[in-house]
This record gives C-alpha cells, sequence and structure tokens, in this order.
C-alpha cells in the first residue's frame, strides 16, 4: 500500500512559478512528488511547445487552467496550461520566468515509497524519469 503526503502551499503576485516550486521541493526534500492540482494566474508566461527547441514567451493576464508533472529533488518535470482573456488556451513544458499575477495555490502529493531520478536512458535525448523503491518501512 502506497502513503502519501499533501503539500498544499501559496505562490503571491511576483513570484516565479517554477522556480518557486523547486525550491519548495528542495526544501521538503521531496524524491517522489507529482503535482496534485493548481490555480492561480500569470502577468508573463514562458513555456515549451512540444518539439521545439526555444521558449515562447507572453505577457498580459492568464489563468493556470492546468498544471501537472513530476517533481523531485533528483529532477523535475512540469507541464502547463494557460488561458487568456478569451479563452484561448496554450500549453507546454514550464521553463523559469512565468510571473505569478495574483495567486497560485499549488497541492503537491508526495510518496516515501518511491524515488524519482532523471537521466538518460538511450531511447531519447532527455533525461527520463527513473523509478526507484524507496522506503517499505
Amino acid at each position: 500500500m502506497t502513503s502519501s503526503t499533501a503539500h498544499a502551499f501559496r505562490l503571491k503576485p511576483g513570484q516565479d512559478l517554477k522556480k518557486e516550486i523547486l525550491q519548495y521541493v528542495t526544501e521538503k526534500q521531496i524524491k517522489a512528488g507529482w503535482i496534485g492540482t493548481c490555480v492561480g494566474s500569470l502577468t508573463q508566461y514562458n513555456i515549451r511547445y512540444a518539439n521545439q527547441p526555444e521558449g515562447n514567451t507572453g505577457s498580459g493576464h492568464f489563468e493556470i487552467v492546468s498544471l501537472t508533472g513530476t517533481v523531485s529533488i533528483n529532477g523535475s518535470h512540469i507541464h502547463i496550461s494557460l488561458s487568456d482573456s478569451t479563452g484561448k488556451t496554450i500549453g507546454g513544458h514550464l521553463l523559469d520566468s512565468n510571473i505569478i499575477y495574483t495567486t497560485a495555490e499549488i497541492v503537491i502529493q508526495s510518496s516515501d515509497d518511491f524515488i524519482f531520478k532523471r537521466e538518460k536512458d538511450g531511447s531519447t535525448e532527455w533525461e527520463e524519469l527513473k523509478v526507484e523503491e524507496g522506503n517499505k518501512e
């Protein structure tokens, strides 16, 4: 039976979404976590679309309609979906410089039953998720 812990926190205006999540993961020493939910807004986004080498940026007012991914002190992989004032939605790989507008309310689940690592396995050019057994107390 897998046990999990919920971590809930809020980011404030001007904070960088990715940097703050990674800082929280480091502070709490999360070895195997995943984004449970996130709602909030941004004034600036920086995301990388599928199979593109560089990020795309924009400024204005955007709702965070989805945030998902795996997080660990050993490496994280997070995707985001955003909507603008007309409801147009875009999404991609979360990069640095996604700046909070009013809030980001985040819940991360974690488990000590696993350890998430990222390493190249030869199947892609990227460091991919490697799941190891954690504490089995």
